[in-house]
């Protein structure tokens, strides 16, 4: 069964055709988030810091209206428009998750994103027992 799982009160406006996220079975898979402002859905393109801490918050939004967390998380794709920026995007994504426990994940670099951004992470979530 699929469920089709979109924030409620016009958090994280979808800005194209899309859910934040589908439930198929034990697995949740989360769109990818850019550093949108989680109220106009207009991507903010301040530093690479402050992008990447927005998309995990935005990341975070989806998982907790899911009823899960970081903590579930078996597999990641990040996105960089810039690889002399994967230190400093590591850093911030390790910080949300647990040492020795970090999910599966490939990490591409690309010439552009939705919004001009600089970062995009879209997650699988286990949600099984």
């Amino acid at each position: 069964m699929l469920e089709f799982i979109n924030l409620p009160n016009g958090q994280l406006p979808p800005v194209a055709p899309y859910s934040h996220a589908v439930r198929a079975g034990d697995f949740l898979f989360v769109t990818g988030q850019l550093a949108e402002n989680p109220g106009t859905g207009e991507v903010e393109k301040g530093s690479i810091e402050e992008q990447t801490e927005r998309v995990m918050a935005n990341l975070k939004l989806v998982l907790s209206h899911a009823n899960t967390g970081f903590e579930k998380v078996v597999m990641s794709r990040i996105f960089v428009t810039d690889f002399r920026y994967y230190e400093i995007v590591n850093r911030i994504y390790a910080s949300h998750f647990t040492a020795g426990r970090y999910p599966g994940r490939t990490t591409v670099g690309v010439t552009a994103l939705a919004g001009f951004g600089d970062v995009e992470i879209d997650l699988i979530v286990y949600c099984g027992e």
